[in-house]
């Protein structure tokens, strides 16, 4: 999306992207974000439920950490050197495992920190309460809502695996959307928090893309 054949980061589409997704989070927050939730409230089921444990934040870290230390063992094994972190990155930068790794970790880092400035009410506080607003530098995780931490984490994820197995893309597309949109239904998020979280996830992708690519040269 972000990136050209050459692996190359497009900035004009980067900003376009940027521009489009910052409308729709304003849209969202002063217009759709309450009449979509409540459409959407009205799909929360044990599935939702299952995707968002399935795939949060902190099992795609996991499980992409172990898949990547696993692979880097078997490396080392084969390598027979003495040293086991020496040249540790050349070892691992070529594989699909790091470049889904690499993406998933740069959208959590960017997402907690902008969960942190950002500081918005989850939508439990207008169910309960009638409630919405920003807290900004709040530490409860009740006033992290923005952005979706399953929706940066899937997308990264899901658009590295696409654009490194493009024959499956519309798949991977799909599921994150799909989990994106159980975020809304199980009453956790904003859209307007998946939408950011989804860009986020997506330009995180892009980047560990262009930058492995371009350490390959």
């Amino acid at each position: 999306m972000f990136v050209t054949k050459e692996n190359m980061l497009n900035w004009w589409r980067l900003l376009v992207g940027f521009i489009i997704t910052l409308g729709l989070v304003f849209g969202g927050i002063f217009y759709f974000d309450i009449p979509l939730f409540n459409l959407l409230r009205v799909f929360d089921c044990a599935i939702c439920e299952a995707i968002g444990a399935i795939f949060s934040a902190k099992v795609w870290l996991i499980v992409s950490f172990v898949m990547l230390c696993v692979f880097y063992l078997r490396k080392y094994l084969q390598s027979r050197e003495k040293n086991f972190f020496s040249g540790a990155y050349n070892r691992v930068k070529n594989s699909y495992i790091f470049m889904i790794f690499a993406s998933v970790f740069l959208a959590s880092f960017v997402g907690v920190i902008l969960k942190f400035l950002v500081g918005r009410a989850r939508p439990v506080f207008y169910e309960a309460l009638d409630m919405v607003g920003f807290f900004p530098f709040a530490r409860d995780w009740a006033f992290h809502s923005m952005p979706s931490g399953h929706a940066m984490a899937s997308f990264a994820g899901l658009v590295m695996i696409g654009m490194l197995v493009p024959r499956i893309k519309w798949f991977t597309w799909t599921l994150a959307v799909v989990i994106g949109v159980s975020r809304i239904c199980v009453g956790a998020h904003w859209p307007s928090d998946v939408i950011l979280g989804a860009f986020i996830g997506m330009v995180s992708a892009n980047v560990i893309r262009a930058f492995v690519s371009g350490r390959r040269k």
